[in-house]
């Protein structure tokens, strides 16, 4: 399977950040890369970058629960201040397995700048001009079609007692 030469280039002037997420979409739910990309990056890239993205500016790590398993999982995710809280740029979509679990359960943790922040999940936005994130980081996403924005909120008082 192909690659275009513009993912690849993307792909190279934004580091280790589209390591870990390489991915353009030909359609709504499919990725140019595939699955084996995605079981890649989950395997092995993950691992490695993590640590990394627990710190850096622009990303975080979602901690959740496992919709069928009930297990703690964390995810290297591309994240973004936003006015209300928080904006994931969803590189592999909105039917992604960590989504679709954040999705169930509603709320998650989010690791960002070296610190542990519960959220509530918002709403998912398609937004083909990229809005919700700085723009700086558009023109990267532009090139590996990401559209797809999972809106994260700060907790209200009583929310935060409900912890799963």
């Amino acid at each position: 399977m192909g690659v275009p030469g513009t993912t690849l280039v993307a792909a190279a002037r934004c580091g280790f950040g589209a390591v870990l997420n390489l991915h353009a979409r030909r359609s709504e739910n499919e990725s140019l890369l595939g699955r084996r990309m995605a079981r890649f990056n989950r395997q092995v890239l993950n691992h490695l970058t993590r640590p990394l993205a627990r710190r850096l500016p622009g990303f975080g790590v979602i901690i959740h629960r496992g919709r069928r398993t009930g297990r703690i999982y964390e995810t290297p995710v591309n994240v973004f201040r936003h006015s209300h809280g928080y904006v994931v740029a969803l590189t592999y979509g909105a039917g992604a397995d960590w989504v679709r679990n954040v999705l169930t359960t509603g709320v998650c943790d989010l690791i960002t700048h070296g610190r542990r922040i519960r959220v509530v999940v918002s709403h998912i936005q398609h937004d083909k001009q990229l809005l919700p994130v700085p723009a700086l980081v558009r023109p990267i996403l532009r090139q590996i079609h990401v559209a797809d924005f999972l809106h994260l909120s700060l907790p209200q008082p009583e929310q935060e007692a409900s912890r799963p």
